[in-house]
């Protein structure tokens, strides 16, 4: 399997798609928000980019469950099995392409995990104490890295509740498949990462993002669900529902965008660390420039020859 990484606004899935048109590949979203169905522009799915020379190059795990509904990583490894089963079996390439790095780590490392299922009881006695009770109740309980876990409240009883769930209950230990992985990561000058970002917000904004959180909205998706999915969907609530103006709204959404592509770095030096190798492509390289470089790591040769033959049939 390749991999294609990076931060948010660095053209991963062009590169992923124009890379699996080239060795016969089917790409396989790494994205935890663009499973949901109705949030198209928030997310970036960019569904115009699998194509390319007039083929539709195929995608998996994308649109997959409603909005409102809470997917998690347990869920995710499940279905990327179940795609990257797939796709060997039809004698083709899987390329992941995302920016959330749990569920990249999730998969390719194989993670023990555990489907977490709702705690009625529990989560009653919970709705009976305040934000910053649950806050130290959860702290009590793990170590919070981030803030991801507190966004909102209906968040907090969530963690609260897996947490609980995990003093009882022993992990998955079902075997999970080997998987042979290069990872390539699209990365930009701080700077010019800062411009993609802002371009991409106002662009977004011009082209229908307000309209498409107000739908969600209209069709019964409530502001507190929309909290969870964060970012543009978190502060555009804000603005439609009239707690912040639209320039307070630009203003903090384009700071919450900075800080959380700022976070997906600081988890892929982790990943790093931890002693996984990512290939590092300058993303102002032309898209062919990025491809044969990626070709090249691929094709590396033992006693002359390639290790492995990617072609488009």
């Amino acid at each position: 399997m390749i991999t294609i990484l990076g931060p948010t606004a660095g053209g991963k899935t062009s590169v992923a798609a124009n890379l699996a048109y080239r060795i016969n590949g089917e790409v396989i979203s790494a994205d935890s928000r663009q499973v949901y169905r109705g949030m198209d522009i928030g997310t970036g799915k960019d569904i115009c980019d699998y194509t390319v020379n007039e083929t539709c190059v195929p995608y998996h795990l994308i649109d997959i469950v409603d909005a409102g509904y809470k997917y998690s990583v347990f869920e995710f490894q499940r279905d990327f099995l179940k795609s990257y089963h797939d796709i060997r079996e039809r004698g083709c390439i899987p390329v992941l392409c995302g920016g959330t790095g749990l569920y990249i780590e999730a998969v390719v490392n194989g993670y023990n995990l555990l489907s977490v299922p709702p705690n009625e009881d529990l989560r009653k006695n919970l709705e009976q104490k305040n934000d910053d009770e649950l806050v130290d109740l959860l702290t009590s309980l793990k170590k919070l890295h981030n803030k991801t876990d507190i966004d909102s409240r209906k968040r907090i009883i969530r963690a609260i509740e897996i947490e609980l769930y995990l003093k009882d209950h022993v992990l998955n230990t079902e075997d999970y498949p080997q998987i042979y992985n290069i990872y390539f990561g699209i990365k930009y000058d701080r700077e010019t990462r800062r411009q993609r970002i802002t371009q991409r917000l106002h662009e977004r904004l011009k082209n229908g993002l307000i309209e498409e959180v107000e739908g969600l909205l209209q069709n019964g998706i409530t502001p507190d669900d929309l909290f969870f999915y964060g970012l543009e969907y978190k502060y555009l609530t804000l603005y439609i529902t009239g707690q912040i103006n639209y320039s307070k709204m630009v203003e903090y959404l384009n700071i919450a965008i900075h800080q959380f592509a700022k976070r997906q770095m600081t988890w892929f030096r982790g990943m790093e660390r931890k002693g996984a190798t990512i290939h590092w492509i300058d993303g102002h390289l032309a898209m062919e420039e990025k491809i044969e470089m990626i070709l090249q790591v691929m094709y590396e040769t033992e006693n002359g020859k390639p290790k492995r033959q990617l072609s488009r049939t």
